[in-house]
């Protein structure tokens, strides 16, 4: 991983929810400070909302169910928004999605933020819809979501199991964004979490410059699949990303 200082860091307290713009070449680190956490994340072309993250051509192209480090998060359109170049507990869910206002009363109560101010019981789909507003964006525009830090894993019959201990205290996974991307994110709890105490896990946001892509690239070479995904990149950012570019 990246040790060296960050350019930018913040905490995200649990139940919460954030959003910004990561450019080409950024790296983020995420770290799970008290263990348990759920990082909900979603990606999209700043310049084109309409290109957003794709879970299942992410899972078919690179054979995979879980994501860790070597998998590339891909767009609509066959580009990739960001590379896992870092992971320290190897399984992050992509398949179970989010927990809904309903889901979260039923299991945790309703607590209003009228009532309970910043204590108050959030949910990932609607936190999601805050965030995706600021931008022009709204339920239309929701898609299969990432869990960071979650595990989800079938049995033999196919039935998923949730491991809520998974993430220990301390764990990272490190993203290094190949295009400009808009991210929606939210630490609400996992739709698979149990019952019992609302869970509040923070997350660390360490944002820093990354090592230009090698030939060698470890992500890059992950899957033959992923060298075409940067090639697809590579040709968007000489002929159509932003003020500037190429016209092939």
């Amino acid at each position: 991983m990246n040790d060296r200082p960050p350019l930018y860091q913040t905490v995200i307290e649990g139940g919460k929810h954030w959003s910004f713009t990561a450019p080409r070449g950024m790296l983020l680190r995420m770290t799970d400070i008290d263990g348990g956490a759920n990082v909900g994340m979603l990606f999209y072309n700043p310049q084109n909302p309409l290109e957003r993250y794709n879970a299942p051509d992410t899972l078919k192209c690179q054979h995979t169910f879980r994501l860790t480090r070597g998998h590339c998060l891909y767009s609509d359109m066959g580009r990739i928004f960001c590379s896992i170049v870092g992971d320290s507990i190897g399984w992050h869910d992509t398949v179970a999605g989010n927990a809904n206002k309903t889901l979260v009363a039923e299991r945790w109560g309703s607590k209003s933020y009228q009532d309970a101010r910043n204590d108050w019981t959030q949910n990932g789909h609607d936190a999601f819809l805050v965030e995706a507003g600021k931008y022009g964006l709204g339920r239309r525009d929701l898609a299969a979501n990432v869990n960071w830090f979650s595990k989800v894993a079938p049995d033999a019959k196919g039935a998923l199991t949730f491991d809520p201990a998974h993430s220990a205290a301390g764990s990272t996974v490190e993203l290094r964004f190949e295009m400009d991307t808009l991210v929606l994110m939210h630490t609400c709890p996992h739709p698979m979490y149990p019952p019992g105490a609302y869970p509040r896990k923070p997350v660390t946001l360490q944002f820093s410059k990354a090592e230009p892509v090698a030939a060698d690239d470890y992500c890059r070479n992950f899957r033959p699949e992923n060298q075409r995904g940067f090639q697809n990149n590579e040709l968007y950012h000489m002929c159509g990303a932003g003020p500037g570019a190429h016209t092939c």
